[in-house]
């Protein structure tokens, strides 16, 4: 049972984290809610979605749930969570399904985790459920493994945000059997996600992420807790040491161009910098002298890799410069970054996108940095 402490202004954040469909993510959550009840606490259902699963609906006896939102869009009518209604509500707490949905047009806020945002800054505790793959920066994991570019992500800083985040497993051999049984999807549904989602080269894989991922969050907050007890204890004394000894922080530039696998490597670069808790820059450099001759179609790509590094929170600069290796690796130089990650570039895209011999050129100038040039990933064969 999760200890949420009414002291924090702020809500807490619970994920239950799964792999697949079916392996009981709703499920364990409303269990929880129900146990919450049961101690008295104030809780609510802010979203669930059923998927018809008797075993999960049957949790909701009893249970207040928030009635929906109706969002009429071009003829059809959208059922959303009301984060609205829950603010009046102010319970304290809120079960909230589904946590990388995209909400319907014109909705008030884009994405459900933005509402999730919403209630846990206004002091209500969140507990909510979302798979692995649906972690910005395993967008690319995912792809390789699956075949399927999961569209609806949530971004890491707002999953490293979570107080707490649980892992809910299930044997590859019982999720099947729940499949095969109509536990997971109806029969004919059922039958099409084992012909594809549904297949052992893309489950187990998953489900190695899944643990993988966990693993990594408790072991992060493990560190953080750690290290706060630490300064507490010996706050003085620490930063005295800290300041005399103390390595350079790491910090990494990822160079951001309008190529498609931009994307990726900002993912990738995002990464790293989360794993090795370092600042992070995504910097483009426009080498045109005149902006009106940058291709309109570059420019807007351009613009929309930058507002994607933006969203996962990393400080980005657009430079000024003709000769791109030496203004990335004077940017560089100046702002102590000890990594810097650059795509490795396909032959047709050498001359339009990184200029002859890029890649060869800030190797040879950032000497004294880590370059790391990163290949798209490619599918893994079937077996």
């Amino acid at each position: 049972m999760t200890d949420f402490s009414s002291a924090h202004q702020r809500g807490k954040l619970k994920i239950y984290l799964g792999y697949a469909a079916g392996v009981g993510k709703t499920y364990d959550m409303l269990k929880e809610v129900r146990e919450l009840k049961d101690e008295g606490q104030d809780v609510v259902v802010g979203y669930f979605e059923p998927h018809g699963r008797k075993d999960t609906m049957a949790l909701m006896e009893g249970l207040e749930a928030i009635p929906r939102r109706k969002v009429e869009y071009r003829g059809a009518v959208f059922e959303e969570m009301d984060t609205e209604a829950i603010l009046r509500r102010r319970p304290a707490f809120c079960a909230v399904d589904e946590f990388a949905h995209t909400n319907a047009p014109e909705s008030k806020r884009e994405k459900r985790w933005e509402d999730v945002l919403v209630l846990l800054d206004a002091g209500i505790n969140v507990l909510t459920t979302m798979n692995v793959q649906h972690i910005d920066s395993l967008n690319d994991q995912v792809w390789e493994v699956s075949g399927v570019r999961v569209k609806e992500t949530v971004p890491d800083w707002v999953v490293k945000q979570a107080d707490e985040v649980v892992l809910v497993d299930l044997p590859l051999r019982a999720l099947l059997n729940r499949l095969k049984r109509g536990s997971v999807y109806p029969p004919e549904k059922a039958q099409q996600a084992m012909e594809n989602f549904f297949k052992a080269s893309t489950l187990v894989p998953l489900r190695e992420l899944a643990m993988r991922e966990t693993a990594l969050e408790v072991d992060l907050r493990r560190t953080v807790q750690e290290e706060a007890q630490a300064d507490k204890a010996s706050a003085s004394s620490a930063l005295l040491e800290t300041a005399l000894s103390a390595e350079p922080l790491d910090r990494i530039l990822i160079y951001v161009t309008a190529h498609p696998s931009t994307a990726m490597l900002i993912r990738r670069g995002r990464r790293v910098a989360d794993f090795l808790r370092a600042e992070c820059f995504a910097v483009s450099v426009d080498h045109h002298l005149d902006h009106r001759r940058t291709p309109a179609a570059e420019g807007e790509e351009l613009e929309k890799n930058l507002n994607y590094a933006r969203n996962l929170h990393i400080e980005t600069r657009v430079l000024q410069g003709k000769d791109v290796a030496a203004t990335l690796v004077d940017f560089a130089r100046l702002h102590q970054v000890t990594q810097i990650f650059l795509a490795r570039p396909k032959k047709r895209w050498v001359p339009l996108i990184f200029g002859r011999g890029l890649v060869q050129q800030v190797v040879r100038l950032a000497r004294d940095m880590q370059v790391t040039i990163v290949a798209e990933r490619r599918r893994q064969p079937e077996h």
